[in-house]
């Protein structure tokens, strides 16, 4: 089973993780755009840390949309309104709900990378975060429809989303300021799909013992 206090932290543990990274980030944008994109992450995670020191008795749901609101309050770049749609989207599929199973876990994640895409309207091959979300998102609904089980269907999304993340290197940028770039943007991993893919890797790595069980 899954609690409040697990999602607390894994937000917490995603914001340490963009902390260490940033400079990465901001070398991989730097090769495709304006260099800032772990700059970007870094402010919008650090002041969901700071609005969660403020907040204690909410759900995992509740959570959800106070991380949305913030990042977009925060950040407001193009990311913003992105990582908010998938926030308040995979609050909706969780709300009331005070203890996730396996089956809200899955509902909660799908309908997160489901809000991205839908709100970004990139596809895979673009070169974006999509390329890291969608075959996470793809993966996970095959693989728990098989199993039932949610922590062996995350493992499976997450190979899927490094696949995927990995696959940008040989794309041309479509989307956005690096689109410009045409056959310069070959050879360079996309900042965007790299942070995806580092914030599924971190909930992996906080999901409790009850839920590795």
């Amino acid at each position: 089973m899954y609690y409040a206090a697990d999602f607390r932290n894994f937000l917490n543990i995603v914001t340490e993780t963009m902390e260490q990274e940033k400079e990465y980030l901001c070398e991989l944008d730097r090769k495709l755009g304006d260099g800032d994109h772990g700059v970007t992450m870094s402010i919008g995670w650090q002041a969901i840390k700071k609005e969660l020191e403020q907040q204690n008795e909410l759900d995992c749901s509740k959570l959800a949309v106070l991380a949305g609101k913030t990042f977009l309050e925060a950040v407001g770049s193009s990311v913003g309104p992105l990582y908010a749609t998938g926030f308040l989207r995979g609050a909706k599929a969780i709300k009331d709900k005070e203890v996730l199973s396996d089956a809200d876990l899955t509902a909660f994640w799908l309908a997160f990378m489901s809000g991205v895409k839908e709100r970004g309207q990139a596809e895979v091959g673009d070169k974006t975060m999509i390329d890291t979300l969608e075959p996470a998102r793809i993966a996970l609904e095959q693989a728990f429809a098989m199993s039932g089980n949610f922590e062996e269907a995350f493992r499976v999304a997450i190979v899927a989303a490094e696949a995927g993340m990995v696959s940008t290197i040989d794309l041309l940028s479509k989307r956005g300021r690096s689109s410009r770039l045409g056959d310069r943007s070959l050879g360079n991993q996309d900042p965007g799909a790299t942070s995806a893919y580092l914030i599924l890797t971190n909930f992996l790595v906080s999901l409790p013992e009850s839920v590795l069980e």
